[in-house]
């Protein structure tokens, strides 16, 4: 462990002050990088979670060294893990073309929260290093992520249609780009009353045949409403 930070890992003001204040800085630092993105828990909600987890060891580290309650210090800390799963469901949700969406920034409350939790608690260096971590995965390893989708081979690309020949001509269309459908999946379309089925392909793509010459091929078929990859 740093030697610096052995001053303040006892509970008193000045090491109650820097854990507050590194918690809101680190707790602030992975809300911006979700804000930017325009994620729904953005900047101002990772700095009260973190604040919160941190408050929450704070409480239990002066209710048993100060107060002499003597009672297991780890079980507020349990909670927090447990309950931050509410506020990070309540950022996931499922679109109408059956897409996931804010699994990452469920994630990152999660973080934020654990991050709180080691702040409050006086390990600094761990907080510290989470911190940069995340933001290192968020920032840079979004990007690697990103790189990649744009070069896999299987792409599922979802279709709105009007009628049984349109998805026949779709059909057709994936014969004669040499495409291979792994899956096909058909439902019934919600929220529209334009059109009233859909469909979700699950392809394996080749050279010739890029996502993006798929989409606008598939786009321009009589009869198609919308395509779009999930």
């Amino acid at each position: 462990m740093l030697a610096v930070f052995d001053g303040v890992r006892t509970v008193t003001l000045a090491s109650v002050t820097l854990r507050l204040i590194l918690a809101l800085i680190c707790g602030g630092l992975v809300g911006l990088e979700r804000a930017y993105k325009r994620r729904p828990a953005g900047f101002r909600t990772h700095i009260l979670i973190c604040l919160g987890a941190a408050m929450t060891t704070l409480t239990s580290q002066y209710l048993y060294l100060v107060m002499h309650y003597y009672t297991d210090m780890a079980r507020l800390g349990a909670q927090v893990v447990a309950g931050i799963g509410f506020i990070g469901a309540g950022t996931i949700i499922v679109t109408r073309q059956q897409r996931v969406k804010g699994l990452t920034t469920a994630a990152g409350l999660w973080a934020s929260a654990i991050i709180g939790l080691a702040l409050g608690g006086g390990f600094y260096e761990g907080g510290i290093l989470a911190t940069l971590m995340i933001l290192i995965a968020e920032v840079v390893f979004s990007r690697i992520e990103y790189h990649v989708l744009d070069h896999v081979p299987e792409v599922n690309l979802y279709m709105e249609y009007t009628n049984k020949d349109c998805l026949e001509n779709v059909l057709k269309l994936y014969r004669e780009l040499d495409l291979n459908i792994l899956n096909m999946e058909i439902t019934r379309s919600r929220g529209s009353k334009k059109h009233n089925a859909c469909a979700i392909f699950t392809l394996r793509l080749n050279k010739r045949a890029p996502i993006e010459r798929v989409i606008e091929r598939v786009s321009s078929t009589e009869g198609v409403i919308l395509a779009q990859e999930l």
